[in-house]
């Protein structure tokens, strides 16, 4: 190194560095790897860049630090040391990634590719408090390894800044050890690491509870160890007369953990009842593992009384990430509970320092797919020759499903894979997705349907004009934006559809039109409209002249009426019941035909249905019956005009002894309950009878026909009110 780069106190420390990564190292790395990286940071630094961070950390102690822990408290690798000393130049722009691959191989550049990503995260403000930050940077690392060293490296540099004097950037990173790095370090079985960085964190985040627990843990270890060996002694007898291969160890929960107990059970140290605990390692085969387990755990339980609940059996049924063990609680000497770990060297290996996916050992959340990608993993982090160098090629593509973007305020969003700056900015709120008409995207302007990548930094471009459009449908992704676009869009077409209803009905008020629903239907229909709202939103919306919608109407209208004139004219009609009154009978005569004459055939005419009490003519027809009709027939004016000498004047008598045939016609809104409420009410009526109904419904509103047998005008007039009281019906009136 330089000698104006680098102070001499620091270089003595360095070369110190690079001779114990050499000893850690010489299984898998060359002298002349050391020789060429050593002239290539050499080189880096030569232009009296800065050494040392901005937090004041040596980088090239910190980068060797880094390299020496990975090959201690996971397992040495070529590639793995030389990305660990490379990325940090690549990062400051020292050397290219070129030259990395140039000069090592394509390898060793991925994994600087990755580490470089993901060291581009943290210029993002409060990101990694948030669930999306793991998932983000594990699609960013795409490479095992790189998260490997990552942890690793948040290790060293933990361990670097106790006592720093930037208390925030302590603070900030204890947080993010344990929020982050200490749960992945869990996911890959480094327990060590982990506990480790769970204490420091406790340590740097509340060093006053920390320092209470060491304290009271260091004023009773004396003590504690008399116990272990006081619980060992007499168990050693027993098994070495088994002459079972073995060693029992005794630990201590970390601090950390103690913390966690007293917090949740709110206890003293006193009250933990597993403080610690008794690990019996056997040295069996592989086909003995079991049964010999089994065996030493009868010999325990034997000597000390076990608490069944708190036997766990992994044995018989390993947990579900492989990790294999037997436990039990039994009540030593003094009447104290102790935890008895029994398990075999090769189970230790694997739970202590194998990179086997023990996630959920301890109840450490699972992430669904995260957690089938740890167990595929199992078997190569295993492996006893190398399990890094099998895992070169093992690409991590977890999150492939999703996408991570952040807000230009550094908030992190998880969309899925193909989102666009629409989706993202329903995701943020739905204003600002409904005004939403771009945006800028690392900087860059782009269009409603770009599609985001993890990583983009994204800024939203509103217009206050803006509104959502029928063909934002074809291209976003997310639930939220689709339902709140069709939801905007239908809120839209219905006050559009209010609006041309209401221009509708004032413009035929003006006119002196009077709108009867089932032509209007039948207008609707012609019109080639297939529902009533997009009718009335097309009026709205001015794609439709509303003097022609009345036109139609009219025309409609007007040949309704002209066919049933001449329809009705030409037919002859019968009585609703078929049964024809013969006027012989003069007791029985309702009606009087002409100057007083009694005893002549007639017909109440169908085309009326002419009731007791209705103004009435009579009219001679070709056989000789008389029809009766009412004076406000729709018929009249034609039989007055054509056939004036066969009307014949006609008046009710005063003796009524019959029920008439009446029609209703209601219109109403469309509920299941309105019909039954007409009819009850009809069967209430003394001297009313319900013969025919009939009922068509269209778009919410129904229209219908009932037919009742009734004794005079008066009764029916009656009925006709207590029906317009029935809710939802909106209008009643007698029918032709």
């Amino acid at each position: 190194m330089e000698k104006t780069t680098v102070p001499s106190e620091e270089r003595a420390e360095i070369k110190n560095l690079v001779l114990n990564l050499l000893a850690e190292s010489r299984e898998v790395a060359q002298p002349s790897d050391f020789a060429t990286l050593r002239g290539m940071i050499k080189k880096a630094y030569a232009g009296g860049h800065p050494v040392n961070d901005r937090h004041g950390l040596n980088k090239i102690s910190h980068a060797l630090e880094t390299a020496i822990t990975l090959c201690d408290m996971v397992s040495p690798d070529r590639n793995m040391i030389i990305a660990t000393l490379l990325y940090g130049l690549c990062v400051d722009e020292l050397i290219s990634v070129e030259t990395v691959r140039e000069t090592w191989d394509e390898d060793v550049e991925r994994m600087v590719n990755g580490l470089m990503k993901v060291s581009t995260l943290y210029g993002k403000q409060g990101v990694v408090k948030t669930d999306n930050f793991r998932r983000l940077l594990m699609t960013f690392a795409e490479d095992i390894r790189v998260i490997i060293i990552m942890i690793v490296e948040r290790l060293t540099l933990m361990r670097a800044i106790n006592h720093h004097p930037d208390e925030k950037f302590v603070t900030d990173t204890a947080f993010e050890a344990n929020y982050l790095y200490a749960p992945l370090a869990h996911r890959l079985g480094l327990y060590k690491i982990k506990s480790e960085l769970e204490d420091m964190s406790l340590k740097y985040t509340a060093r006053e509870t920390y320092t209470k627990i060491a304290r009271e843990l260091n004023e009773t270890k004396v003590a504690r160890d008399a116990y272990i060996a006081d619980f060992i002694a007499p168990l050693k007898e027993k098994l070495d007369a088994t002459g079972l291969k073995y060693e029992i160890k005794g630990r201590t929960k970390s601090i950390y953990s103690i913390w966690n107990k007293l917090r949740k059970q709110q206890v003293e140290l006193s009250g933990i009842y597993d403080l610690f605990a008794i690990r019996v390692i056997l040295d069996v085969p592989l086909e003995r593992e079991k049964a010999d387990c089994w065996n030493v755990y009868s010999i325990v339980a034997d000597m000390y009384t076990p608490n069944p609940a708190r036997m766990k059996d992994w044995l018989s049924i390993p947990k579900s990430n492989g990790y294999e063990s037997l436990h039990t609680t039994v009540k030593g000497p003094d009447n104290k509970w102790v935890e008895v770990q029994i398990r075999t060297k090769r189970m230790d290996l694997v739970a202590e320092k194998g990179l086997a996916a023990h996630w959920k050992y301890k109840g450490i959340k699972s992430e669904g797919d995260l957690d089938s990608w740890m167990n595929n993993i199992r078997d190569i982090l295993e492996t006893a020759d190398g399990p890094m160098e099998l895992m070169k090629n093992f690409k991590m593509d977890l999150y492939d499903k999703e996408v991570f973007v952040f807000t230009p305020r550094g908030d992190l969003y998880r969309l899925p894979l193909g989102a666009t700056v629409l989706d993202f900015a329903f995701n943020i709120h739905s204003k600002l997705g409904c005004t939403c008409v771009g945006g800028k995207v690392n900087g860059r302007n782009r269009k409603l349907n770009y599609k985001l990548h993890s990583g983009d930094t994204v800024e939203v471009t509103t217009a206050p004009g803006q509104t959502p459009k029928q063909d934002w449908l074809s291209f976003v992704v997310t639930s939220k934006a689709r339902n709140k676009i069709r939801q905007t869009i239908n809120e839209r077409a219905n006050r559009s559809a209010e609006l041309g209803k209401e221009l509708l009905q004032r413009r035929c008020k003006n006119r002196k039109i009077e709108l009867e629903e089932g032509m209007l239907m039948r207008t609707i229909k012609k019109m080639s409209y297939k529902t009533v709202t997009d009718f009335y939103k097309a009026i709205g919306d001015e794609e439709l002249d509303v003097n022609d919608v009345i036109t139609q109407y009219e025309l409609l209208d007007n040949a309704d009426k002209h066919a049933e004139t001449e329809r009705r004219s030409a037919e002859e009609f019968e009585l609703m019941d078929g049964q024809e009154r013969n006027t012989g009978n003069v007791s029985d005569d309702i009606l009087i035909i002409g100057d007083n004459i009694k005893g002549i055939n007639y017909k109440l005419s169908k085309c009326c249905n002419p009731i007791f009490g209705d103004d009435v003519f009579g009219f001679v027809s070709a056989e000789g019956v008389i029809k009766i009709h009412r004076l406000d027939c729709p018929n009249a004016a034609h039989i007055r005009y054509k056939y004036p000498y066969r009307v014949i004047r006609t008046r009710w008598s005063g003796k009524v002894g019959s029920r008439f045939a009446a029609t209703l016609r209601i219109v109403g809104n469309d509920d299941i309950e309105i019909v039954t409420n007409i009819t009850s009410i009809i069967n209430k009526e003394k001297d009313v009878t319900l013969r025919n109904i009939t009922i068509d419904s269209s778009d919410g509103i129904f229209s219908g026909f009932l037919v009742v047998g009734i004794s005079d005008t008066s009764a029916l007039n009656n009925l006709i009110k207590k029906i317009k009281t029935v809710k939802g019906v909106k209008d009643v009136e007698r029918s032709n």
